[in-house]
């Protein structure tokens, strides 16, 4: 009985502790299952948010219209009480100040221009992009978009970076990834990977060779191409144009035939004059399809088979890979022999290669497109001519000849000029076929949002010219399929390929109206395709994104 006794006592003892210890262990278990619910909804409130910044502009809408038919209930019968209340006259005519307050301004900005005919950065993305706000809000630094609207808010860095770090992480980009995301209304960085590290741009490196050539030359200079004459000695004398067609030179001809008539001169001698540029012709990547021998004097490029629509033989296109002629200047002054014939000029012999007598007279001019538009062309198709061209008016804008090093030292010489972001940068040639060129993503973002710069007009061809995703020139078989078609329309930009290199660097207008320069580099993908795929979903996450927190 006794030790019964004891244990019912000790078995009670038990029991009261336990009572006692189970409000603590409620308690916890309470605050435990609370830090639980806490972190579910904040990871659920992330998901929202990566998934609202994945969605299209589309999807946004239709919830945004969801969410506002479902209030359309509350707001009628709000609306019909409001009507009938004592404040009906005060309030309909607060509503009709305010709406004749807003139809004021609401087409006043909707075309942009300027006095000096120029358009403004909005206008290169006009069906998607901001509309301007004239005399409001600026870049920094001389640098950005003045016309879109202050009221439209730039992505924050922290939701951009959920946005893109996911997609720079992709595999197939290789071992070196660097990025640049500016805001190009501040020139504010949002969002950076390496951004001043340098690496082999590919073509990119074209946007460099642009804003030198038009800060250097003007937008509206024309490259010439000249016939002057001395006695019986005629010379055809390159000027560096590389897209004199034949069109251009049956004309040139046909002048020169004139002019040799009136002085009686019916038989000739005929040089060609390529001194306008020195050093080696011909470029590192050796006798290519990309790119013809550099010489200042050329007919549609070198191409053979001529150009179609341009008074060839319409063998080739005019851009993108194409057999060459071994020595584009002898076959121009060839053609230009054989065009004077026709016209009633006799040609002794062969062409001969000689400079131009000093007091040699005018005999025929030809004017290039202006420079402005030779960038435009330059871009959109990736024109390794062009721009090696351009690159050496560059030069040739201070000094009386040019070589790929001169050309590359002009280039950079411009550019610091400007006081772009010049660290560790190198331009070997004016194209980007050269692996030996360096920039960083700093720098073309840079390039990008001097270009939207409303104080600089004269550098909006770099801009303009940049190819549309899924339209217009290297991107137009680009952005298909599911994955890629958020952005085609919306992403302008200048890609960059060669092998193991990978490049892309453009503007885009977001989801909510901001307009955006990047630039992404990668070195070290093992696949051409699937790298490209990736740099165009990073490109078309910014044109989806509304990347901001909230």
């Amino acid at each position: 009985m006794a030790r019964s006794a004891a244990a019912h006592t000790r078995s009670a003892a038990a029991r009261a502790r336990t009572a006692v210890a189970h409000p603590r262990t409620a308690a916890a278990r309470a605050r435990t299952a609370a830090l639980r619910t806490t972190a579910r909804a904040r990871g659920a409130a992330r998901g929202a948010r990566r998934r609202w910044r994945a969605a299209s502009p589309q999807q946004r809408q239709t919830v945004r219209l969801t969410a506002a038919s479902s209030a359309l209930g509350l707001v009628v019968a709000l609306v019909t009480v409001a009507s009938a209340g004592p404040w009906d006259s005060g309030q309909r005519t607060a509503e009709r100040v305010r709406a004749a307050r807003q139809e004021h301004g609401s087409g006043r900005d909707h075309t942009p221009g300027r006095p000096d005919g120029y358009p403004m950065a909005p206008q290169v993305l006009a069906a998607a992009g901001p509309v301007p706000n004239q005399g409001q809000g600026g870049p920094q630094s001389g640098s950005g978009n003045r016309g879109t609207r202050p009221e439209v808010p730039p992505p924050t860095a922290s939701a951009l970076a959920d946005t893109l770090e996911p997609l720079i992480e992709d595999g197939s980009l290789g071992a070196v990834r660097h990025a640049s995301v500016v805001d190009a209304v501040t020139g504010r960085q949002l969002f950076s990977r390496d951004a001043k590290a340098v690496s082999a741009p590919a073509s990119t490196v074209k946007l460099a060779t642009a804003v030198a050539a038009l800060t250097a030359r003007g937008e509206t200079y024309r490259i010439a191409t000249r016939a002057v004459g001395e006695g019986d000695r005629v010379t055809l004398v390159g000027g560096g144009d590389p897209t004199l067609t034949e069109r251009d030179l049956t004309a040139m001809a046909a002048r020169t035939a004139r002019a040799l008539d009136k002085r009686g001169v019916h038989k000739i001698r005929l040089g060609y004059d390529t001194s306008r540029y020195t050093g080696t012709d011909q470029h590192v990547i050796g006798p290519n399809e990309n790119l013809a021998r550099v010489t200042p004097l050329m007919v549609e490029e070198g191409r053979t088979g001529g150009t179609p629509g341009a008074g060839g033989s319409g063998g080739n296109s005019d851009h993108g890979p194409a057999p060459r002629v071994a020595d584009p200047a002898l076959e121009a002054a060839k053609a230009f022999a054989r065009e004077l014939g026709e016209k009633g000029v006799s040609v002794e012999g062969a062409p001969k290669e000689r400079k131009a007598a000093k007091g040699a007279a005018e005999l025929a001019i030809h004017h290039s497109a202006t420079l402005g538009a030779l960038v435009e062309r330059m871009l959109t198709n990736s024109d390794n001519d062009i721009a090696e061209a351009l690159a050496r008016q560059t030069a040739l804008a201070g000094e009386k000849s040019a070589g790929f090093k001169s050309a590359g030292r002009a280039v950079h010489r411009t550019l610091k000029k400007l006081g772009l972001p010049l660290k560790g940068a190198r331009f070997a040639d004016g194209s980007g076929l050269d692996r030996a060129d360096r920039v960083s993503p700093a720098l073309l973002t840079r390039l990008l949002t001097l270009a939207a710069d409303p104080d600089r007009p004269t550098l909006r061809p770099v801009l303009t010219g940049l190819p549309v995703a899924g339209f217009t020139g290297t991107l137009d078989s680009r952005y298909g399929g599911e994955r890629g078609e958020p952005g085609a329309g919306l992403v302008r930009a200048k890609t960059g390929t060669l092998t193991g290199v990978n490049t892309l660097a453009g503007t885009v207008v977001d989801a909510d109206g901001r307009m955006l320069a990047f630039a992404f580099m990668t070195t070290g993908a093992s696949g051409r395709e699937v790298a490209q795929q990736s740099l165009d979903r990073l490109a078309s996450a910014l044109a989806n994104c509304g990347c901001r927190e909230g």
